[in-house]
């Protein structure tokens, strides 16, 4: 399978001049927006953050933070509001590789073309439920 990887702009929603610009890879495997720990001061104060623990594909546990609100657009589609998580991340060259996970893809209404190697738009957000059924007035 190909790579994916789109321009993506995450800023601070109560310091909207705390911003970042970047390239990332679009992971479907990775939980959200997860970025290197090293970028964590760039956004400036994000009023909410907790401690996780995180597994790898290798089987490691980590430890990262997730954090927000942030604003995340991602090229071509609608910005939305939501957290991301900061993890260490070894830089190659001095750059990083960011990650866009499933929950943020899904947030964001972008499904993953494998076979074409890009995003498309989700046409409608699922709304199903296994519990009491929702009429529409």
């Amino acid at each position: 399978m190909g790579r994916i990887t789109t321009s993506v702009t995450v800023g601070n929603f109560s310091e909207p001049e705390h911003e970042l610009r970047f390239d990332a890879l679009i992971d479907t495997g990775a939980y959200c927006l997860t970025l290197p720990r090293a970028w964590r001061d760039r956004l400036g104060a994000l009023p909410i953050s907790r401690s996780v623990e995180l597994e790898t594909a290798d089987h490691r546990v980590v430890s990262g933070e997730i954090c927000g609100p942030v604003v995340i657009r991602i090229a071509g589609f609608d910005a939305i509001v939501g957290e991301l998580l900061f993890v260490e991340m070894e830089s190659e060259d001095g750059r990083y590789e960011p990650l866009v996970g499933y929950v943020t893809l899904e947030q964001s209404g972008i499904a993953v073309d494998v076979v074409h190697h890009r995003l498309l738009r989700v046409p409608h957000l699922d709304l199903k439920s296994v519990g009491p059924r929702i009429v529409a007035a």
